[in-house]
């Protein structure tokens, strides 16, 4: 008979305290990742006979007997109905705040503890040794032992979107109590610190996205400008590799091996910052980067970049502010069918057009001569303009599109079936449908005109953002009929 090896971690215990109740958590995770850690170095030595060794994700468990009487303007902190909700956890010092004010508002909305102990779920080894220089994983076949034979390793079948896709079946009975699990976090985590080349610590709770490497110059240069102003509140900067700089005028290294998705931080207290990511083009990249985000539970993410403007009136360095996505990225079919609408949410569209108003000192009927509100066509074919255009064209005239991309949609579709508030600000590039093509002199003008005032815009609409309280940009207009508590 196999022996099971595991921790000696204590008992379920209940906590009327969200700080508590978080300490318990890190605690357990601590323990459970160190003795696997312990364990996987002794083994390497010596394998032990007939032992598999387990160590458990540590779990928030919440039960409630009656319907709670919460404020209706809430969309998140409170379940919807009696029963037992559970969530396995992992790093939690990574997300200490979000646990705690996620925990806190459980307990002050229904006035019942929560139940902080071990879960069922195994820990991969993988996971458990991440960040942990002096421990490597050997390749299947390097070690004298077959490796998931002794310790767990990730299994995809239980590392999914079931939740936020509503598509879980609570088999036991027990609902879930937030929009991801521990695996699927883990897994995430681990992605993001390959494609970015910085770790998840680093990222703030405003992530701007974009499809050039023109704004991440841009961006560099508005951080250090930042660190300069004691009164700016942004406290450092990293760069790819986990560079990071407090000194404005500090070198920082360069990138030998550029990441897929370079990205950058202006960090802040409290992860009040701004991320820039580099997706590069492409609606797959922009799956990639916002499907691994998303579990970082940010308060906003807004894409700035660039577009093909498709009306005549526009003209080259246009803005254009999505209220409306033609979605024929095709990536996310199968998570969100194109059947769903995809909202225009009021706090960010009014942040984007104030940002506007502001960086360009034009506002009211004035603004509609450098900005269009309208529908943003995303695609999936770079050359669309190279196939019969009786096609495409139709199509977009029949949808009122005017402008055309091939990430917006994606990250704006990902953003609702998250719960992450999103939004889009496209300057126009070129004018494909009235010979305007993107050309190389034509691009080098104008990047520097357009790029710096761009990203400033982005900006401002993250501080703006930032100084909105949280249940007033995480609306009820991505929630469904049965949601997950925590956000």
């Amino acid at each position: 008979m196999t022996k099971i090896l595991t921790p000696d971690a204590p008992k379920p215990e209940e906590f009327l305290d969200a700080e508590a109740a978080v300490e318990r958590l890190i605690a357990l995770y601590e323990q459970a990742t160190q003795f696997l850690r312990d364990q996987f170095t002794s083994v390497m030595e010596q394998v032990p006979e007939e032992t598999r060794i387990r160590a458990f994700y540590p779990e928030v468990r919440f039960r409630t007997s009656s319907y709670a009487q919460v404020d209706s303007r809430l969309s998140f902190g409170h379940v919807s109905s009696p029963g037992t909700f559970s969530a396995t956890i992992t790093r939690p010092d990574l997300f200490r705040n979000y646990l705690t004010q996620q925990i806190d508002l459980l307990i002050d909305n229904h006035h019942q503890p929560v139940i902080i102990g071990p879960s069922d779920t195994p820990i991969p080894v993988h996971f458990a040794v991440t960040g942990d220089d002096a421990v490597n994983i050997p390749q299947d076949g390097a070690a004298e032992f077959t490796l998931r034979d002794v310790f767990d390793v990730p299994d995809l079948s239980t590392t999914n979107d079931d939740i936020v896709n509503g598509t879980y079946a609570a088999l036991d009975g027990v609902r879930p109590l937030a929009p991801f699990t521990a695996q699927r976090v883990d897994y995430s985590l681990a992605r993001l610190s390959h494609y970015t080349a910085t770790d998840a610590e680093h990222f703030q709770c405003h992530v701007l996205f974009t499809n050039y490497q023109f704004y991440v110059e841009e961006f560099e240069d508005y951080a250090r400008a930042m660190l300069r102003d004691p009164e700016s509140g942004y406290t450092s900067f990293v760069s790819t590799g986990n560079a990071e700089i407090t000194d404005p005028d500090a070198p920082l290294p360069v990138t030998q091996k550029v990441p897929q998705m370079p990205t950058y931080h202006l960090k802040r207290e409290n992860g009040a910052g701004i991320t820039l990511v580099n997706i590069g083009v492409g609606p797959s990249n922009a799956k990639t980067a916002t499907d691994h985000i998303a579990v970082l539970r940010p308060h906003a993410w807004l894409m700035v970049g660039h577009c093909a403007g498709l009306r005549n009136t526009q003209a080259l360095g246009d803005f254009v502010l999505a209220h409306a996505y033609l979605r024929e990225d095709h990536v996310l079919d199968d998570d969100l069918p194109v059947w769903v609408p995809i909202p225009a949410l009021a706090e960010i569209q009014i942040a984007l057009e104030s940002a506007v108003a502001e960086v360009t000192e034009l506002e009211g009927y004035e603004l509609k001569r450098v900005m269009r509100t309208g529908t943003v066509a995303t695609i999936d074919n770079r050359n669309w303009e190279l196939r019969d255009q009786s096609g495409p064209v139709q199509r977009l005239s029949q949808s009122r599109s005017i402008a055309l991309d091939m990430e917006s949609a994606t990250i704006a579709a990902n953003g609702y079936r998250f719960r992450v508030p999103y939004g889009t600000l496209l300057c126009v590039s070129d004018k494909p449908l009235h010979g305007e093509l993107k050309l190389p002199g034509m691009a080098s003008d104008f990047y520097k005109t357009q790029v710096a005032r761009h990203l400033m815009i982005g900006i401002r609409a993250m501080e703006l953002l930032r100084s909105t309280p949280l249940e007033r940009i995480h609306s009820r207009k991505l929630r469904s009929f049965d949601e997950t508590a925590f956000l």
